[in-house]
């Protein structure tokens, strides 16, 4: 395999740069809009990246075989507001990074992005990119959904990576994925310091430790989101939302089964779940995990009305729990555990959920160890253990690492792109 040289763009922590650096293959320029990842990156690698992307004089752009580049996800996230391309801060990015492909020409290209990407509306921003990259001379462009934890990193961390290439000639086959599972433990060290989970998460979870206990082990384990808001409510919400139809609404009960009869509007609505509070007709999503878990309280209301008082003086999230491990996990405590707006997340201790950048309070926590993972594991997750130096802070870690591209799914897909054209020569660019 010959030596090629790589740009790498919003390059963060580096993960293009791990994974192309394994293979023996050589940064000539990276871009990183932040400055103290621009100094982390200088720390790690020697490299002092340029700041925004496009602000860059293509004089100062070397000659170089691969474009990498994680460009931002935020537009193209389920997370966010979807505005695509149209995003007013970053959306343009996209098109950033087709221009430095038409004017250098390289002979690879290689982009990540959320997996959301080829869908966002309704597939025509994949189209796109897939008629400006094949336009700009690139006969192979593919893409593929990949996670780590098929390839022997204990995090499920799904993203799309999309390879080009300008030579007709290249055969490229996408990594493949390994049958052997994972286990999180194997990313796992000594706890440090300040690292155990406050109390009041701890008896939260404690709170939902016991209600899978108490779960009748005859019973078929909910696959749905629990809303424990629900058990005793009968507010309408098929037909019409509650507060859409608000005198109807208030001969019938609230969260947890509170009468809604005689309230002005304002309390009505704080006596219904947060989720329910809107005066459109709710998503069929909604009306189904409701009616799931109406009927869910209805089967075990006998043993859930003991156990629900454990959960007073909880905010809403902490009353919404998601059951995801299997069978052979027989303790909430056993399981990897994830705090989300969404609910609590108990999941299997074979993976972790994927890291975010949004929030320090959605790092896994090991329930065995009554810990969150500490930075230098989770770093681990992104196959980035050996960087000498992470950010000063933990928010700061846990928010690049949240942004980063796991570098050995790099490596894998990177030795099966530039691996497949031998006959290339050291420069090949004009």
């Amino acid at each position: 395999m010959h030596k090629l040289r790589f740009v790498d763009l919003f390059a963060g922590l580096g993960g293009f740069h791990l994974g192309m650096s394994r293979l023996g293959h050589d940064c000539v320029l990276a871009s990183e809009i932040d400055p103290e990842l621009r100094d982390i990156y200088r720390q790690n690698f020697g490299i002092t990246p340029h700041g925004d992307i496009r602000g860059i004089d293509p004089k100062d752009v070397p000659s170089f075989d691969v474009l990498c580049g994680g460009f931002p996800c935020q537009p193209f996230s389920k997370a966010g507001a979807q505005a695509g391309l149209a995003c007013e801060r970053n959306g343009d990015l996209a098109s950033v990074v087709v221009d430095w492909i038409r004017k250098h020409r390289p002979n690879f290209v290689i982009l990540e992005n959320v997996a959301n990407f080829e869908r966002h509306d309704g597939g025509r921003t994949w189209r796109w990119l897939d008629r400006e990259l094949r336009h700009a001379g690139y006969p192979l462009v593919q893409k593929m959904v990949l996670s780590p934890h098929r390839f022997g990193i204990p995090q499920i961390r799904e993203r799309l990576f999309i390879v080009a290439a300008r030579d007709p000639r290249t055969v490229f086959s996408w990594p493949e994925p390994l049958d052997t599972p994972t286990s999180i433990s194997s990313v796992l060290s000594k706890p440090q310091p300040g690292s155990r989970i406050s109390s009041k998460i701890e008896q939260a979870i404690e709170a939902w430790a016991e209600f899978v206990r108490l779960y009748p082990k005859s019973a078929k384990k909910p696959h749905f989101p629990i809303w424990t808001a629900e058990f005793g409510a009968t507010y309408p919400y098929l037909t019409v939302a509650p507060m859409a139809a608000p005198d109807a609404t208030r001969r019938h009960r609230g969260s947890f089964g509170v009468p809604l009869a005689g309230l002005d509007h304002a309390a009505l609505a704080a006596a219904l779940p947060p989720y329910a509070r809107d005066t459109r007709v709710f998503p069929g999503w909604k009306k189904g995990f409701i009616d799931l878990n109406r009927q869910l309280y209805s089967e075990h209301k006998n043993w859930i009305d003991r156990w629900l008082p454990k959960l007073e003086g909880f905010e809403p999230s902490y009353k919404k729990f998601e059951w995801n491990f299997d069978a052979g996990i027989k303790d909430v405590w056993d399981s990897v555990i994830q705090m989300r707006g969404s609910g609590i997340r108990a999941k299997s201790p074979q993976t972790a959920p994927a890291l975010v950048a949004s929030s320090t309070s959605q790092v896994p926590i090991i329930g065995w160890e009554r810990r969150y993972m500490t930075a230098r594991e989770c770093a681990e997750l992104q196959d980035m253990g050996e960087l000498a130096t992470l950010p000063r802070t933990f928010t700061g870690t846990t928010r690049a690492l949240g942004n980063a591209v796991n570098a050995r799914v790099v490596e894998l897909v990177a030795r099966q792109l530039v691996g497949a054209a031998p006959h290339l020569s050291l420069v090949v660019n004009g």
